[in-house]
């Protein structure tokens, strides 16, 4: 008589059910880029935090790195829906630059109030984004084209709008979007207040979320972390987003400017995960042909990319002008670059349909740490190039290896 064995199964009597282990290790694998980046600017943090005898985290620097580096976070969350989209846009520093030209020139020479001046600056932003739309999506110019002649009008610009001279002092409203911080209430605490009740919010809407997420793939049957694990996950969110929280209200509190960006980052994230619009983005990336086939109306979300990238350009250099408290011709000198290499180093792929906003920070923040922290022990400034150079480099060479190891 033959023995026939059976494998085991699970408690349904199917399949057997998979390892705490084998899920995380699935996805760790299905989210490599990003994990591995969050990773890499944990790495570089605690690197730097102990060349620095713990000069990087202090909460003046933790501070200074968010002011810093705003408008190359702004820059990067546009550049990465444009790159998801299949897309390039090489104008983007030298419109901010002629943006924050153009602001300078509104509020120094003719004393438009900051307020006027700002909407103005990215209604100005948003026709920029849509002159070069309409040449991309409608015309069908590659968009690598239309951007580096708009690099050029735009450069062109900044000095005919300047006269080739800096204008300077701004209001100090308009200085307070770059430079300031939200004011103090409340009783006198050793912390600052409205800090604390700002990151407590936070703590509550990342946890209502992924307890949100969770469910909703647990409806859908699809298969998640176990709930230790997932419980892990959520005390890490917690004890970051506190630790941040805590460094930052031992100093002034929030920037004003953080605060701008916390909405972009919602609101953006929002539109790419779970709005029509930024479904179709993903789908036009991946494959062109097929979204189109599919329904997707291409030209169409092409140019709403683009006036979106026009708006986040002008409000990073009115960012940019408010932090340096003037109009300068040189303001935005590779500004395309940084958001570029940014976008990559976050988990864009160079084929379009990958990538995410929250990825597009990180990307920013690792360049921004690297800056910080590389200044901080008196690198010179042609090495941190030679440095991110090769960063950027490793960023796109795991993302060509990630693929040939999935398509395998």
């Amino acid at each position: 008589m033959t023995t026939v064995t059976r494998p085991p199964t699970g408690p349904s009597g199917g399949a057997p059910a998979p390892s705490s282990g084998a899920v995380l290790l699935r996805a760790v694998r299905g989210n490599m880029r990003q994990y591995g980046m969050i990773i890499a600017l944990a790495l570089i943090v605690v690197l730097f935090q102990i060349w620095t005898d713990g000069t990087l985290l202090l909460p003046n620097n933790v501070s200074n790195i968010v002011q810093q580096n705003s408008y190359i976070l702004i820059l990067a969350m546009g550049m990465m829906i444009v790159i998801v989209a299949g897309h390039i846009d090489l104008s983007v520093g030298s419109l901010a630059a002629f943006v924050g030209a153009v602001a300078a020139v509104m509020m120094v020479r003719h004393d438009v109030p900051w307020g006027v001046a700002l909407v103005a600056s990215l209604l100005i932003g948003a026709a920029a984004g849509a002159w070069q739309g309409f040449w991309i999506a409608y015309v069908g110019i590659p968009s690598f084209i239309v951007t580096l002649a708009g690099m050029l009008l735009f450069r062109g610009g900044t000095q005919i709008v300047l006269e080739g001279q800096s204008l300077s002092p701004f209001p100090g409203g308009f200085q307070d979007i770059a430079q300031g911080f939200i004011p103090e209430i409340g009783p006198y605490t050793q912390y600052h207040n409205p800090t604390l009740l700002i990151g407590l919010l936070v703590i509550v809407f990342v946890l209502v979320q992924e307890w949100r997420d969770r469910r909703r793939q647990l409806a859908y049957e699809l298969e998640v972390l176990p709930r230790v694990l997932w419980l892990l996950k959520c005390a890490a969110i917690v004890a970051a987003v506190g630790a941040f929280t805590l460094t930052l209200a031992s100093y002034h509190g929030v920037p004003v400017v953080l605060l701008i960006m916390c909405a972009l980052l919602i609101g953006l994230g929002f539109v790419m995960r779970n709005a029509v619009v930024g479904r179709h983005v993903y789908a036009l990336g991946g494959n062109k042909a097929a979204a189109k086939l599919s329904g997707v109306k291409d030209k169409r979300v092409t140019f709403l990319v683009f006036v979106n990238m026009g708006v986040l350009a002008a409000l990073a250099g009115c960012v940019y002008a408010a932090r340096l408290n003037a109009g300068t011709p040189q303001a935005g000198i590779n500004f395309e670059l940084e958001a570029i290499a940014a976008a990559f180093i976050g988990g864009a792929s160079m084929s379009g349909g990958v990538g995410t906003v929250f990825g597009a920070i990180i990307g920013a923040l690792v360049l921004g740490v690297l800056n910080n922290g590389m200044s901080l022990v008196g690198i010179g400034t042609d090495y941190q190039q030679v440095i991110k150079g090769l960063v950027l480099l490793a960023a796109v060479g795991f993302d060509v290896w990630n693929k040939r190891r999935v398509g395998s």
